[in-house]
C-alpha cells in the first residue's frame, strides 16, 4: 500500500482548482484547497503538520502572487512546485524560489504526479549541507 499525502492546492482559476483537486483525489490524497494567500495561511495554520506538499499557481491576480505562501512553506520545510501561465510576464524574483516550475496548461495528472516525486525525493539542498 502507497502512503496517503496530503496537499495544499493554491489556485485562483476554479476551474483549474477543481481538475487539480480531482486528479489529487485519484492518486489518493488528502486535499486542502485555497483560492488566494489569506486561505493558504489559513490552511497552514490548521493543517501545516499534515501537509505533505503543495502546488502553487504563480500570479493569483493582478496585484497577488504566491511568494507569501512560499516564504511560509519554505519556513515550514513543506515542498512545493509551482504551476503558472505567466511565464512571460514573471521577473527574475520566480527565480528566488527553489523549485520546480510547470508551466500551463499541462494535465493536472502530470502535475499531481510531480508534486507527489517532490514530496518523495529528498531537497537537493539538504543534501549539499550534509556534504558540506
Amino acid at each position: 500500500m502507497s502512503k496517503t499525502y496530503t496537499i495544499l492546492l493554491l489556485e485562483d482559476e476554479p476551474l483549474i482548482l477543481m481538475d487539480l483537486e480531482l486528479a489529487a483525489l485519484d492518486r489518493g490524497c488528502v486535499v486542502h484547497t485555497a483560492t488566494n494567500c489569506t486561505a493558504a495561511h489559513e490552511v497552514l495554520k490548521q493543517h501545516a503538520d499534515s501537509i505533505d506538499v503543495a502546488v502553487l499557481d504563480v500570479s493569483l491576480s493582478a496585484d497577488c502572487d504566491c511568494f507569501p505562501v512560499a516564504r511560509e512553506l519554505d519556513e515550514r520545510k513543506i515542498p512545493y512546485i509551482l504551476h503558472s501561465g505567466d511565464l512571460d510576464r514573471l521577473d527574475e524574483r520566480i527565480r528566488l524560489l527553489d523549485a520546480e516550475l510547470i508551466a500551463k496548461p499541462a494535465p493536472t495528472d502530470k502535475v499531481i504526479a510531480a508534486a507527489i516525486v517532490r514530496c518523495e525525493r529528498p531537497d537537493p539542498r539538504d543534501e549539499r549541507i550534509a556534504a558540506e
